[in-house]
């Protein structure tokens, strides 16, 4: 947890404590405040406030969105960023997700009136499946997000809103989307063509723009850059920000092939990028990009870091203690027992004379290795060691090849896969300007 979140709840328990703290001289300070102020003993209320109503941010055609409703959704976001957000920046951060609230309230109020209802059990097991990812259990995931200023209800309401839009755009949209076998035929040509080039796994973020606003949009995509460049979490600032159809699994677009973007502008940015990069943002028909290159490789060939090997990690520790001859006679000793190794086979049995310990992982994909051992266990053979590595302090270790399964060579997209992709995107086009026809017919109240 950042410092701000710790200094966020610590005075959050301040004022638990000060609320809880017994009368005494504080409340004996209160009525001579009031006996300065010379308020009347008692008061005729003009209005009957109810202390159980919180005060509206908006209220969208009769939905209240509270001020607590736009805190917990913040938190989420402010959670997920490893970096301190300037007081500045949170101002930016809660405007643009009370608009994402908005949004989200009038997808939802758009599939109701479709009669379409969410079953909270798929909510929930939406829930379920986030929580698991996380590595926690639900009744920790409840409590992590208290913990963290926000709430489970917030979650999963955000949930809740991107099924329902999912739900009303295939109805609504995805019905009216068609595209050919001719177009498909020709990507796909295209994509043979490419064969042995770079492919690319890009992240994006979307945030769509009108001429009229498109100066305003463009500042606050340059704002989640500098974020983004700042540390902040690419998925969730793609899940709160993000237009596009990838909003709800973090802007992840996948493995793509760069006439799959069929932009030329965009074909040059992505194909010059390299993996860890962020670019944007980039004004595009409709808005600006935002894109992050997690990593690429070869269209239609394999590539050797998916291969599966087998491993064997062979292990000398040492006292720190110890006096440092003893240590290096210990060390040479090891050095020498591994050099007579012959191979996979003898491993263990010479390990135990050496007073070393052995790990087998038969099911590691060379992409887990760190980079500088990556092309040195590739290019050796099974048997082969790799050169001794490490410290008297960390223990001083090989990794051995035992096995290796090489990854199978990549067919590419089929028809249909292509298909699927270009009416996600038409789908998508068709889905921004329904949004924008709701927010026009919205009624919306601000406070």
């Amino acid at each position: 947890m950042n410092a701000h979140l710790v200094s966020k709840l610590a005075g959050m328990a301040a004022a638990i404590g000060i609320l809880a703290s017994a009368p005494g001289a504080g409340a004996q300070s209160a009525v001579g405040s009031q006996d300065t102020l010379n308020l009347p003993t008692e008061l005729t209320m003009l209005t009957n406030p109810d202390p159980n109503v919180r005060r509206a941010t908006a209220v969208v055609n009769g939905h209240v969105i509270t001020g607590t409703d736009l805190d917990h959704r913040v938190a989420l976001l402010v959670d997920a960023n490893q970096s301190e957000i300037s007081p500045e920046e949170m101002q930016r951060v809660r405007a643009q997700v009370l608009r994402n609230l908005i949004d989200e309230t009038l997808q939802i109020q758009a599939a109701e009136a479709e009669e379409i209802a969410i079953d909270p059990a798929e909510v929930n097991q939406t829930y379920a499946r986030l929580a698991a990812q996380s590595n926690r259990r639900l009744e920790e995931m409840d409590a992590y997000l208290i913990s963290i200023g926000s709430s489970p209800v917030s979650l999963k309401r955000q949930i809740q809103g991107e099924l329902a839009w999912q739900r009303l755009l295939r109805r609504k949209v995805s019905m009216f989307v068609n595209v050919s076998a001719e177009e498909v035929n020709e990507l796909m040509e295209r994509l043979n063509a490419s064969k042995g080039t770079d492919e690319y796994w890009v992240w994006e973020i979307f945030l769509s723009s009108t001429p009229q606003n498109a100066a305003a949009v463009e500042a606050n995509a340059q704002k989640i850059v500098e974020q983004l460049r700042q540390g902040g979490s690419f998925i969730a600032y793609a899940r709160q920000f993000s237009e596009a159809s990838t909003a709800a699994v973090g802007g992840d677009l996948g493995w793509i092939h760069l006439p799959q973007l069929k932009d030329p502008q965009l074909e040059t940015v992505v194909g010059q990028m390299q993996p860890g990069q962020l670019v944007g943002p980039i004004a595009i028909s409709g808005g600006y990009w935002i894109v992050f290159l997690r990593e690429k490789r070869q269209v239609l060939t394999a590539d050797p870091r998916d291969a599966t090997l087998s491993l064997k990690q062979i292990q000398v520790t040492f006292d720190p203690a110890a006096d440092a001859t003893v240590n290096q006679a210990k060390l040479d000793t090891f050095i020498a027992g591994v050099q007579n190794m012959r191979g996979c086979g003898s491993a263990d049995e010479i390990a135990a004379t050496l007073d070393a310990n052995v790990v087998t992982n038969d099911q590691i994909n060379a992409r887990a290795l760190p980079e500088q051992l990556q092309n040195m266990v590739l290019n050796m053979q099974v048997g082969e060691v790799t050169p001794p590595f490490g410290s008297v302090q960390e223990g001083v270790r090989v990794l051995m090849l035992c096995g290796r399964d090489d990854p199978q060579v990549e067919s590419g997209p089929n028809f249909d896969e292509l298909m699927a992709e270009i009416e996600d995107e038409r789908v998508n086009k068709a889905a921004q300007r329904y949004l924008r026809d709701l927010r026009n017919d919205a009624y919306i109240e601000y406070n």
